[in-house]
């Protein structure tokens, strides 16, 4: 039986699944829902994840979102060959790595998306989230490269859980103008990962999205209310810290922000 795959071409959670299962060999069928974009998401994605947030997955009677434990679930139903490292240690060492890039990093390059397809801000408010997103890139572009060290992969001798948890939050950096520093082990490795076959179709399925539907005006349908974007919990952290609070409070008062929605 296929598996089903909730997902957009653009969302680096499900860019993680699609290279885990391209990895692994397994057929899935990806679908876009309808309605998320202005939160009105519904039917058989909302059953397969009641917070309308892609990835989900479906794989015969079983449901199941997050990104991680959407990982978690096909390591343990399909574990050739393992993405996971072989130790305890290891294991937690690659964990930590992903969270910190489920969360810190990824509010870095979605809050940069908030200003150059959303236009959220303009002018000198912009250029100061915009400075402080160099700044904090800047920093975690060092962070990676001690936890890559002499290691060839992030998640050891092989490629792995470890860097398909790192490559498309550095990938979405990188192609929003910040490149990594020439000549470091980190650039070293993002050419070798983007050459493997999984990364390469998962990164071409965004240039083919691109190609089809684009993004158009997305920041005409935010002024019209008719896209909101999810401010989770730490993208909301991180556009206050980095001076953003008037677009969360102006997002509230025009309705072109959402949370997660309700459970029922």
């Amino acid at each position: 039986m296929t598996i089903t795959l909730y997902e957009h071409p653009l969302s680096p959670y499900a860019q993680k699944v699609k290279i885990l299962m391209r990895e692994k060999g397994l057929a899935f069928e990806a679908v876009l829902p309808q309605g998320m974009g202005a939160g009105g998401a519904r039917g058989a994605f909302v059953e397969a994840n009641p917070r309308a947030e892609v990835p989900a997955l479906v794989d015969g009677e079983v449901r199941v979102f997050d990104s991680t434990v959407i990982l978690e679930y096909l390591e343990d139903a399909h574990p050739e060959p393992a993405m996971r490292p072989a130790s305890a240690a290891e294991r937690a060492r690659v964990r930590m790595l992903e969270e910190v890039m489920d969360t810190h990093f990824e509010a870095i390059t979605w809050g940069l998306s908030e200003l150059s397809w959303f236009r959220r801000a303009e002018g000198a408010q912009a250029e100061a989230i915009r400075a402080a997103a160099t700044r904090q890139l800047a920093g975690f572009y060092s962070w990676l490269e001690r936890q890559l060290g002499d290691r060839p992969w992030f998640n050891g001798e092989a490629f792995g859980w470890g860097d398909l948890s790192v490559i498309p939050f550095v990938n979405g950096a990188v192609g929003q103008g910040h490149a990594l520093p020439e000549g470091s082990r980190l650039a070293d490795w993002l050419a070798r990962a983007n050459a493997r076959p999984s990364v390469a179709q998962t990164v071409g399925d965004i240039r083919e999205w691109t190609r089809n539907a684009g993004m158009g005006d997305v920041a005409d349908l935010v002024a019209k209310g008719l896209f909101k974007r999810e401010y989770r919990d730490h993208r909301l952290e991180w556009m206050i810290k980095s001076g953003g609070l008037d677009v969360v409070l102006k997002g509230i008062e025009h309705d072109n922000i959402r949370f997660a929605p309700e459970f029922s």
